[in-house]
């Protein structure tokens, strides 16, 4: 069960570093242009995507990122990850 814990911890880690990456990136580069900024939207989008389509059109400010952050951290905690 360690090696899983491990994972799992690494794995939210990892995804929530990504996201933050995606929002900095965002206000620095917003059409995601080049290898790094690819890499985030790409690997960002599917988790964030599904949250746009739900939550109430905000105009520029995109409330996603924050709402994905609270779900990781939710799930992190319910499976004892955090």
């Amino acid at each position: 069960m360690g090696f899983l814990w491990t994972f799992l911890r690494f794995f939210v880690l990892a995804l929530e570093i990504l996201i933050l990456g995606r929002v900095l990136m965002s206000w620095l580069n917003p059409r995601f242009e080049g290898p790094v900024a690819r890499l985030l939207f790409e690997t960002t989008e599917p988790i964030l995507a599904p949250i746009r389509r739900i939550l109430p059109s905000t105009g520029m400010i995109d409330f996603s990122p924050i709402v994905a952050f609270l779900l990781i951290g939710l799930l992190a905690a319910a499976v004892g990850v955090r």
